[in-house]
Parts: structure tokens; C-alpha cells; sequence
């Protein structure tokens, strides 16, 4: 065997050696794995690696789950002080669900929020069916057929939320409950068929007071939160 052909073997042998390298890092798929969530904001973690998937390659260290509960319960200390009924539901909360995560909880709640309301003013029932519970959706939707039926029209615009903290939080059976205590602004305006206004102002910014409790089944594989109840203070 001559001095090129070595060359060649050696070359050849390290690209399979390198193939199968890749191979199990990167690793690959079976045709088994379950399916993806619809993306929504009202996730328990914001990461959307930490959906159950049973073929990850990622492993987890000895001590790493007990750091990441440690972590999850300093951010529930932030939130309520300790010994508060609500510091007290939350960390039942992180107890009973792996996946919740109260910093990344409150992020999503905000942006849901925003979406829910402005979804119910523009009459956006695909993006409220995913956001809300059963039973809340359909109040939703009955307050937009009837305005649909009057001719009315909605034009709103979002400006921000001031304030959004945790009034009450507990574990039922196996569904964790969180009920958030919103202060936002907006300005809104509902328009007659003839294009006159006959609630709201359509260049004053109103601040609204919400209490919106959001519900989770822990059993669940489904990482998303639901709005279950509304409330106007």
C-alpha cells in the first residue's frame, strides 16, 4: 500500500469516527416524540426545553432538581413575604408542580394579560379559546356576539400594566390556582354602526383594576395556564 493510499484510509476513518461523534451528541429523532404545545405565554417555565421528552439527551446531575427547587422557593420569598398566606400557597404551588416557576409565572400572566384584553377587543375568539377556561370563554364570547348583533365595534389601545402582584394562591386536589391583582392602562373607545362612540373615550388613558385568577392542572403534560375567573375591583 503506497504513501497516498495510507492518506486516504487514515481520512476516512476519521470521518467516520467523526459521523458518529455528531451522532450522539447531537442525537436523533425516532418518530416517537410527543407532540409540541401551542406557543402561549402563560407557560409554567419560559423555556421550551422543559417540556417531558423522553429522548433528551440532557441528563440531570445529582442535586441539580433539590438547587432548582431551592431557587424556585427564594423566588416565591421575593414575590410574598414569608409566612404570608400567599408565600404559603406559592411555595404549595412549587411543591405539588416541577414545572412552576413563580418569576417566569408573573411574566407570562402580564403578557397574557395584554393578549386576552386586546383579543376580546378586537373580537379575536381563536386567540381567547387558548388563553381562557371553558367557562370563561364562553362569557367572552356571548359580550362579542352581542356587540356583533348591536353593530358595535371596538378600537383600544394598550399602554401598559402598572402593577401586577399575587393576592391569593393554593393547590385544590390537583389544580394550582393564582389570583393576580392588575392595575393597567388603556384607552378604549365602543363604536355604534353609525360610527358614533357610546362607551368610553378614544383619547383619554382610563386606568382598570382587575382580579384574574389563573388555574393549571399539575398533572398535566400541557405546561399552559387558563384564566378561570374575572373580576373588576
Amino acid at each position: 500500500m503506497g504513501t497516498s493510499d495510507l492518506i486516504t484510509l487514515f481520512f476516512l476513518i476519521a470521518a467516520v469516527v467523526i459521523f458518529f461523534q455528531l451522532r450522539n451528541v447531537l442525537g436523533r429523532r425516532t418518530g416517537n416524540e410527543k407532540p409540541r404545545y401551542e406557543q402561549s405565554p402563560m407557560r409554567s417555565r419560559t423555556d421550551a426545553t422543559d417540556d417531558a421528552r423522553p429522548e433528551s439527551n440532557v441528563i440531570t446531575l445529582p442535586g441539580a432538581e433539590k438547587d432548582d427547587k431551592a431557587a424556585r422557593m427564594a423566588a416565591v420569598d421575593k414575590i410574598a413575604p414569608e409566612g404570608s398566606a400567599v408565600n404559603t400557597g406559592l411555595r404549595t404551588i412549587v411543591e405539588a408542580d416541577p414545572q412552576f416557576d413563580p418569576d417566569a409565572f408573573l411574566k407570562g400572566a402580564r403578557s397574557a394579560y395584554e393578549m386576552i384584553v386586546m383579543a376580546f377587543a378586537d373580537g379575536d375568539r381563536r386567540t381567547l379559546k387558548n388563553l381562557l377556561s371553558k367557562e370563561v370563554y364562553e362569557g367572552f364570547n356571548a359580550a362579542i356576539s352581542e356587540r356583533e348583533a348591536a353593530g358595535e365595534s371596538v378600537k383600544a389601545s394598550f399602554v401598559g400594566i402598572e402593577k401586577a402582584e399575587v393576592t391569593e394562591a393554593e393547590v385544590e386536589k390537583t389544580e394550582a390556582r393564582i389570583t393576580l391583582r392588575i392595575v393597567s392602562q388603556m384607552i378604549s373607545a365602543t363604536y355604534d354602526k353609525d360610527g358614533g362612540i357610546v362607551d368610553g373615550d378614544a383619547e383619554q388613558i382610563a386606568e382598570v383594576r382587575d382580579l384574574w385568577t389563573f388555574a393549571r392542572d399539575t398533572r398535566a403534560r400541557d405546561p399552559n395556564w387558563k384564566l378561570i375567573a374575572t373580576a373588576s375591583e
